[in-house]
C-alpha cells in the first residue's frame, strides 16, 4: 500500500516505487474490473484503462487512493490518503527533516510546494510522492 514502510531504501529507487504503486493499482483494476473501478472511484476511464494496460500515465496521489479504496478489505480512499500523508509527516519527524531540507534534494519543488503537497493543499503525483517517500525513508535509514 502507498503508506507502507520502505524496508531498504538503498535497494530501490523512486522510479521503482512509482512502478510498484502503478502495478498495485493495475492489480486492483484487474480484480475489481475497470468499469466498477471507474464507477466507484470517479477516476476517468481513460486513466484506469491506461493503468490496466501497463502504461505509466501521470497519476495523482488522490487518484491512486481512489482506485485502491475500491478494493475489498482496504480502507476508503480518504483514509488511505490521510494515512499516506501522515506517514510522510511521521517520517519527517523521525528523520528530523523540514521542508527546506527536503527541497534542497527535490529538483523542481521548493519548500512551499512540498509543504502544500504533503498537507494536501496542492496535488501530488505518484512520481512526486515516490521521490518524497524515498528521500524521507533514506534519511530514516541512517
Amino acid at each position: 500500500m502507498l503508506y507502507d514502510d520502505i524496508e531498504d531504501p538503498e535497494s530501490t529507487t523512486p522510479a521503482e516505487l512509482r512502478a510498484a504503486y502503478l502495478s498495485e493499482l493495475a492489480t486492483v483494476i484487474a480484480e475489481v474490473g475497470a468499469p466498477t473501478v471507474a464507477d466507484r472511484s470517479d477516476v476517468a476511464r481513460e486513466t484506469i484503462d491506461a493503468i490496466a494496460a501497463g502504461e505509466e500515465p501521470t497519476v495523482e496521489l488522490e487518484t491512486a487512493a481512489a482506485v485502491l479504496g475500491v478494493a475489498e478489505d482496504t480502507p476508503p480512499a480518504d483514509a488511505i490518503l490521510l494515512e499516506t500523508r501522515d506517514h510522510l509527516l511521521m517520517g519527517m519527524t523521525t528523520a528530523v527533516l523540514d521542508v527546506d531540507t527536503i527541497a534542497v534534494e527535490m529538483d523542481g519543488m521548493d519548500a512551499k510546494q512540498i509543504q502544500q503537497k504533503i498537507e494536501g493543499r496542492a496535488p501530488m503525483t505518484l512520481g512526486e510522492f515516490a521521490r518524497l517517500q524515498h528521500f524521507i525513508a533514506s534519511r530514516n535509514d541512517r
